[in-house]
């Protein structure tokens, strides 16, 4: 996997940690952590920028934190799964994919 590909990887990696932290804090405290994985997650988003056109980075971006968090929802925190919540994340999942092959 390139550089920038890794990047891209552990930008959307840290995005569902500190939106995982964001549901289960219940001290002060624990708020540190989560503007730590934001920074982290948005040091890792600009060397991706760097090296990918932003466009694709941010449309990956913002699918994985999307579906991330939709499936965390789900299996983690008990959220029911609707017929909706399944065709929409399909829906970008297939946006995401035509946005990469339109860049190639």
């Amino acid at each position: 996997m390139s550089r920038a590909w890794t990047y891209v990887a552990l930008t959307s990696f840290f995005e569902l940690v500190w939106i995982y932290w964001f549901n289960i804090v219940s001290v002060w405290w624990q708020w540190i952590f989560i503007i730590i994985f934001i920074m982290i997650d948005f040091y890792f988003l600009t060397k991706a920028c760097e090296l990918l056109p932003t466009g694709t980075v941010y449309a990956i971006f913002a699918a994985v934190g999307t579906l991330g968090t939709a499936l965390m929802d789900i299996w983690i925190f008990d959220e029911p799964i609707s017929v909706g919540k399944v065709i929409f994340m399909i829906i970008l999942v297939v946006g995401v994919i035509g946005l990469k092959m339109a860049d190639s």
